[in-house]
């Protein structure tokens, strides 16, 4: 009876087992990097095809940030790029979604993730460095608005700009060239002084007699 006992335990478990295998998979929908953190501020590891599978080994609560495992390597993607199988239905990875695709939560500690996965990467001797990386952004659910960014500008940033008038500024424009002209009388420098009005009607000569009349080849005309 016992010996019957556990045999059926372990086929229970036999068929248990790439359920819950499946349920830690997911499919990158893009080329996205591995990264060795849970932020794009972290260094990437590798670039993951489309279309390839990689094993979930938990995400974190606060960000939709997941540790995944990849031929071989160990990283983090984030959940906006990994697609898995739930109810007959592609989804994409969710802090919604943790429980019922079996995924459980972790935090990451550099030290220890990048001692077990990265002694031997360029980036390890500045671990110091990406020790205070900056935080992964806010993650909102699909349903709701996208949070609201602090606004770091100061008070100044804030004022209202200058109205301007553009009408007003090209009447005031024009008043004050019109009055310039007014004010300023201008000589005629075009016309030269032997030119100036002398009494006489324009186009009539000197003499002040009238206007000769010169026919086609009149040679007196030419003397005058």
């Amino acid at each position: 009876m016992k010996r019957v006992y556990l045999s059926a335990l372990a086929g229970l478990m036999a068929v248990a087992a790439p359920a819950i295998a499946e349920a830690a998979q997911a499919i990158a929908t893009a080329n996205v990097n591995l990264r060795a953190g849970p932020s794009t501020q972290y260094p990437p590891v590798l670039v993951v095809p489309a279309g390839n599978r990689v094993n979930i080994f938990g995400c974190l609560s606060s960000a939709n940030w997941c540790d995944v495992g990849y031929s071989g390597y160990r990283g983090w993607i984030s959940g906006s790029y990994l697609q898995t199988q739930y109810s007959s239905r592609r989804i994409y990875v969710d802090p919604d979604y943790y429980g019922r695709l079996g995924i459980p939560t972790v935090t990451f500690r550099i030290d220890q993730y990048w001692d077990r996965n990265y002694r031997g990467r360029d980036f390890y001797r500045d671990r110091d460095r990406w020790r205070r990386a900056p935080p992964p952004p806010p993650v909102w659910h699909r349903d709701g608005p996208p949070p609201r960014f602090s606004d770091d500008r100061g008070p100044d940033m804030n004022r209202p700009g200058p109205h301007f008038d553009r009408h007003r500024e090209r009447d005031d424009f024009r008043a004050r060239r019109d009055q310039d002209r007014r004010d300023d009388p201008r000589e005629d420098f075009n016309r030269r002084p032997d030119r100036q009005f002398d009494g006489r009607p324009e186009g009539r000569p000197r003499g002040g007699g009238p206007i000769p009349v010169c026919g086609p080849g009149d040679v007196s005309c030419i003397e005058r």
